[in-house]
């Protein structure tokens, strides 16, 4: 399929890189001024539906910029566009509805830094594709940092074969404590009411079974969720063949509310955790956001995250099949 597409010009950010023949995040902007507005952007998706999607997967990061999106309801006719099926977040991630398909990213303190992840890699159902849109862009800071998940495993490979494969073979475990009450102070904030959409406990352990999740219920009324065994790497059709980085070991090993272990319950050395976290840092990608902005993100090859910043920040996110 040809790379350009004559209802787009092909643009340039900072921070972008070109990672094995591939620019990461593409950047897609008006052919001319007067085609920037929303309805042009429409017509545009709509005739080069088939061809923008690949470009998703080829590129893993596509970046519209330069257009007149304004608002929730604009983003959401981009996301219609496509037709694509919305998957309900589950996690402990505090969110907002706002408008049909979209909702607040992460409403933790912007203080705060999210830790590079596939979006709800650890239950049986993710999302192939995070959409983002930039509402209101930070005056410092905020960036949405992202990570070519193939380059973390060929590199670990490299430094820690027998390591990356003796943890490939054991499969992985997590454990992750929700408290009773939500506490809007964390970015890890949601109760486990919230996080469940129940307050009835029998009805919440049958939806976390129906994720692939064991609950053990505790004596202050929270829960700890423990999921397992999960692969440490996967291989996903018209990728390549590469080997994604597809777990969130770094993000959740030896905190105060998580754990990751080897499935059979031996301890990951802690030099492969603080190495795998120094390589995906360095491989990490981010650019600045603008009002505006609208960021595809092909969450199978990706790992992305949050950089602490200044408010106001108010980005929105969709996430679809």
């Amino acid at each position: 399929m040809e790379f350009h597409s004559k209802e787009f010009k092909v643009g340039k950010c900072e921070g972008q890189k070109l990672v094995d023949g591939e620019t990461m995040p593409l950047v897609l902007q008006p052919p001319e001024p007067e085609k920037r507005d929303v309805e042009s952007l429409l017509l545009a998706l709509k005739n080069n539906r088939d061809w923008f999607e690949q470009m998703i997967i080829k590129n893993s990061a596509v970046l519209l910029r330069g257009f007149d999106v304004k608002k929730a309801e604009d983003f959401n006719d981009i996301l219609e566009v496509f037709g694509w099926e919305d998957i309900r977040y589950v996690g402990p991630a505090p969110r907002t509805h706002i408008y049909k398909r979209v909702w607040t990213a992460n409403e933790g303190p912007l203080s705060e830094f999210i830790y590079y992840h596939h979006e709800m890699v650890l239950i049986k159902e993710f999302p192939r594709k995070v959409i983002l849109f930039c509402d209101i862009p930070p005056p410092e800071g905020g960036q949405t940092p992202f990570v070519p998940s193939f380059k973390v495993t060929e590199r670990m490979l490299e430094e820690f074969p027998e390591q990356v494969e003796e943890v490939e073979a054991k499969g992985l475990k997590y454990t992750f404590t929700a408290l009773s009450n939500n506490d809007t102070g964390s970015m890890r904030g949601r109760g486990w009411e919230d996080a469940f959409g129940t307050s009835d406990r029998a009805e919440a352990e049958r939806r976390a079974q129906a994720l692939g999740m064991d609950m053990e219920w505790l004596p202050n009324g929270g829960v700890k969720t423990v999921l397992g065994p999960r692969s440490l790497t996967r291989v996903f059709d018209g990728r390549k063949g590469r080997r994604m980085w597809f777990n969130t070991m770094v993000g959740m090993h030896g905190k105060e509310l998580s754990s990751a272990l080897m499935a059979d319950g031996t301890e990951i050395p802690e030099k492969f955790v603080k190495r795998c976290e120094q390589i995906i840092e360095e491989e990490s990608i981010q650019f600045k956001w603008e009002a505006g902005d609208v960021l595809f993100l092909d969450n199978l090859a990706l790992l992305h995250g949050r950089r602490p910043s200044l408010p106001p920040r108010r980005v929105l996110v969709a996430t679809c099949k």
